[in-house]
């Protein structure tokens, strides 16, 4: 985008933000979540040998309940944030994750360490919620989707350079000082959104936390054919992501043997989404959310199947795996932000409510269904690809309900109208 472009598309709920800053700090909170899971990564070995874990699929819960806890923590922070406004339960949330990463650092036993990777996603839910509802508060439609496909873009170094900053990290202190990294960076973070971010939820938007109200507006969520069908699809889609994380360290070291070399590996095929994310934030506008997501969900069928073929015939040697798993990637990053566009597009006026019903549905299919394929691996990429296809092919067939059999039929024309 050229200066002048970015000056049309500020909204006037954010200022005194700049759209750059308004990106970058969407991004940052969001980050929480990516970061908290994949510095992580490296260390999981060394997790597993201090707590004496015998089986290596075991020590995959220090992911896995972080993002049970990061799923069920949304249901109440959409509530929260629609009758107190964002930036109280934002703040909340991030103290959480921080003096949950302190007790991390500190925890004597491995229950001690489940119980604070529950807190931690649980505060984590916070800035997801928050992050998008800001997004929905300031944008709508198309333009919320190309917003969000620039906060993916920036986001996604994260994944890309987070196992790398962990194995970093390890080379110079034990495990714990990646708790240590993850704690400081809270912080910082919410001493930025502190400052910085103004509240873009007017009072007059605010709806009262009575039952009736939330149940209410859970209702109008899981009734709306667009925002339940989408937030199925994309729970499908992320359970391929989710198992993926959750088995890249045993494939990369155990199945490939990188050994040390497994973060450049995981950051490669984690550049598909910053490169998708780009190109959707230029394209989205011009063709649509409906064109291009099923695009990439149809064509995300065929990778995987493909996956699964080579996998079964012995062919899924380390380069063809990573021209597969890249080109997943690059379909997930076309998918997400559109998906979840597509299924908040109807809920301005409960948007928090349904951000957070959005992300807990998402969190726990993936992160449930995630864990099911990672808890069956076994040496090799078939339960993986297996899980993989059926994933892809499940949410597939949610989007051609939803859409009525009607896929790449985008429903409303472009309009150019002023941000508010």
């Amino acid at each position: 985008m050229t200066d002048a472009s970015v000056d049309r598309w500020v909204s006037q709920t954010h200022r005194p933000m700049g759209f750059p800053e308004f990106v970058a700090i969407v991004a940052g909170i969001m980050a929480l979540n990516p970061i908290a899971t994949d510095m992580m990564l490296p260390a999981m070995p060394d997790v597993r040998d201090a707590y004496g874990i015998a089986n290596p699929n075991h020590v995959q819960a220090v992911i896995s309940v972080y993002l049970a806890g990061f799923g069920a923590g949304q249901f109440i922070m959409g509530p929260l944030s629609d009758r107190f406004g964002r930036r109280p339960v934002l703040i909340g949330g991030m103290l959480l994750y921080s003096a949950a990463g302190v007790l991390s650092v500190v925890a004597p036993s491995f229950e001690m360490m489940m119980l604070a990777r529950v807190l931690q996603g649980i505060g984590s839910s916070a800035a997801r919620v928050i992050a998008t509802s800001i997004v929905r508060d300031c944008y709508t439609g198309r333009r919320m989707a190309s917003v969000l496909s620039l906060v993916m873009m920036v986001f996604i170094s994260v994944p890309v350079l987070a196992p790398s900053i962990g194995q970093a990290i390890l080379l110079f202190s034990a495990w714990r000082g990646i708790f240590v990294v993850l704690t400081v960076y809270g912080l910082l973070a919410l001493l930025w959104c502190a400052i910085r971010l103004p509240e873009t939820l007017p009072p007059t938007g605010r709806k009262p936390l009575t039952a009736a109200n939330v149940f209410d507006a859970f209702r109008q969520t899981v009734t709306n054919r667009q925002t339940i069908g989408y937030a199925l699809a994309t729970g499908g889609v992320q359970s391929v992501l989710f198992a993926y994380v959750f088995c890249s360290q045993q494939i990369f070291t155990g199945i490939y043997g990188l050994g040390d070399y497994f973060p450049l590996a995981f950051a490669a095929i984690a550049i598909g989404i910053a490169a998708a994310g780009l190109l959707n934030s230029r394209i989205v506008g011009r063709f649509g959310m409906r064109v291009i997501s099923h695009g990439a969900l149809t064509g995300s069928v065929v990778i995987s199947m493909l996956t699964l073929l080579a996998a079964w015939q012995g062919w899924l040697s380390f380069p063809v795996y990573m021209v597969l798993a890249i080109g997943t990637m690059f379909a997930f990053g076309l998918m997400f932000s559109n998906f979840t566009a597509l299924a908040m597009e109807p809920q301005g006026h409960i948007a928090g409510t349904a951000s957070s019903l959005f992300g807990s549905i998402t969190t726990l299919i993936g992160s449930g269904v995630g864990a099911l394929i990672g808890q069956d691996f076994n040496g090799t990429m078939l339960p993986f690809a297996t899980g993989a296809f059926l994933c892809t092919l499940a949410a597939l067939a949610v989007v051609i309900v939803v859409e009525r059999g009607r896929l790449f039929v985008p429903h409303n024309p472009v309009v150019h109208t002023p941000p508010r």
